[in-house]
């Protein structure tokens, strides 16, 4: 194992897929998804973060949408088939995800979630997802990442 990976790395190459990591600095705090994408000198709309929501069933579900949009809790349970879902406390996402805040990748989490993807990724060429660690991010095609998590592309946002 090459230091400096992520288990979301190393799943990837696991898996053939081709993805690319950027590293951005973090000294500064600032590791919210519209500020990584200017500290990596890309567009807000290439830049996707990781939500985890639960719907009523207790299931928990995974969404990935533009870091300078909101979920829409009505179009996200509409996708996962659930009456309501309700973001997840953030005390919880670590033992829920094995993720920390501002470092949730959609790939590698301690269990596979359903997850969906905002369908304005699919219109991209690569999208850029955490790496599963703050300051870390991985290109990679939306469609590969589909693949890799079993993602559905949806109106997310």
């Amino acid at each position: 194992m090459a230091k400096g990976k992520t288990n979301a790395m190393r799943m990837l190459e696991a898996a053939g897929v081709s993805h690319k990591m950027t590293e951005y600095d973090v000294k500064d705090g600032l590791t919210d998804g519209v500020s990584v994408a200017e500290k990596i000198g890309r567009e807000q709309e290439e830049v996707f973060k990781t939500l985890v929501a639960q719907g009523v069933s207790k299931q928990y579900y995974v969404f990935v949408i533009p870091v300078h949009r909101e979920l829409n809790l009505k179009k996200a349970a509409s996708a996962a088939g659930e009456k309501k879902i309700e973001m997840i406390p953030m005390k919880s996402l670590q033992q829920i995800t094995g993720y920390i805040k501002g470092g949730c990748s959609p790939i590698g989490m301690k269990k596979q979630f359903p997850t969906f993807i905002d369908e304005q990724a699919g219109e991209q060429e690569t999208i850029l997802v955490s790496a599963g660690q703050i300051g870390k991010q991985i290109e990679i095609n939306p469609h590969d990442l589909s693949q890799i998590t079993g993602g559905i592309f949806a109106e997310l946002s």
